[in-house]
């Protein structure tokens, strides 16, 4: 019996491509009965405006064996059968190790990424000609427990100000869950650590301005109802859910580019696989003009290097990380061994 499949014409830079896609009736998301085909053609209705923010970049794939309440893996490197109009770039990982990833250059690629069972990509913040050299400053807002969406907006209007002191123009999107990420172009001309100290340096005077409400303490029981300012999203192959991800939660939500205008009046939910496509017939790309106007890090990294001077130093980085110069104790404040009192020997 032959298995249940369909074609689908996929539009692009050379033309229509006829992109197979096998079980297209399996439902991805429960909920709301969505299935592969819909995942599909979902891509296509927005694959200008998904190219334009997540392509020539290495991706990783969040894929699913069934549905999204299922087993789920990252996938990296080229699998086997890849088409040929799909490249990849070699990428290093902090382990050192370098290995090919997957780069989408068209909406016909990222719709084989769904004939694979891709429900979210993650596209790296640098492009790939020049993996070492991030184009994109990204900061993840990241509402704790007891806090939610609308705790968000004023820490990214405050952030959005602090961009700008550093000369720096801010993009916004939904992450299509609880958070906001927030973007800046910049030119591609420093190493990720640099952009992370950049990050870091930023989410601190954030964190001045609104101590009560914002946090970059790394270790949850730190934090607070507090959002957290995720600055370890800034290191090598870390990633968040890239413009126009769907995201594998009940409601099928996006992670949707917003305008700055829209930010305080705007209910995520409202951004899902059904209603994009017709937002950005409406409404247009809010990041047409992403990465027009890239910026310097410069005067962040001057932040840096006051903040280093008065005392804050290195932050810790992410537990699969080997141990990075000037990192304090990977070891969580309430399970630290208290230090000998000196007047007891």
């Amino acid at each position: 019996m032959a298995s249940e499949q369909t074609t689908i014409t996929v539009p692009g830079p050379n033309g229509g491509r006829e992109m197979r896609i096998s079980s297209p009736n399996r439902v991805l998301w429960p909920d709301l009965g969505l299935t592969k085909l819909d995942l599909a053609r979902y891509i296509c209705d927005v694959g200008e405006a998904f190219i334009a923010a997540n392509g020539d970049r290495p991706v990783s794939l969040q894929r699913y064996s069934d549905n999204i309440e299922g087993e789920m893996f990252f996938s990296k490197n080229p699998p086997r059968g890849t088409p040929g109009f799909i490249r990849s770039v070699k990428v290093v990982y902090p382990s050192a190790r370098s290995h090919p990833q997957l780069v989408l250059d068209e909406p016909a690629a990222a719709v084989w990424a769904v004939q694979m069972n891709t429900v979210v990509f993650h596209p790296w913040p640098s492009r790939a000609g020049n993996t070492d050299n991030p184009d994109q400053l990204r900061i993840d807002l990241d509402p704790q427990p007891g806090t939610d969406f609308g705790d968000a907006v004023p820490a990214a209007l405050v952030l959005k100000d602090v961009l700008s002191e550093a000369r720096l123009e801010s993009f916004i999107k939904t992450s299509g869950n609880r958070g906001l990420h927030v973007y800046a172009p910049i030119e591609p001309v420093h190493e990720f650590l640099d952009v992370r100290h950049a990050v870091i340096a930023a989410a601190r005077e954030v964190e001045r301005r609104m101590p009560d409400k914002v946090t970059t303490a790394w270790w949850k029981e730190e934090r607070g109802q507090r959002v957290f300012l995720d600055f370890n999203q800034a290191n090598r192959d870390r990633t968040i859910a890239g413009a126009y991800s769907p995201r594998a939660l009940p409601h099928a939500p996006v992670s949707c580019p917003i305008t700055w205008d829209e930010l305080e009046t705007v209910d995520p939910k409202d951004f899902t696989v059904l209603t994009v496509p017709d937002r950005l017939k409406t409404v247009g790309d809010p990041w047409s003009r992403f990465g027009g106007n890239p910026g310097s890090i410069g005067t962040l990294l001057d932040w840096w290097d006051r903040d280093t001077k008065a005392g804050l130093g290195e932050m810790p980085f992410p537990p699969d990380y080997p141990k990075m110069p000037g990192e304090p104790p990977r070891v969580q404040p309430s399970r630290a061994k208290k230090q000998p009192d000196a007047n007891n020997d």
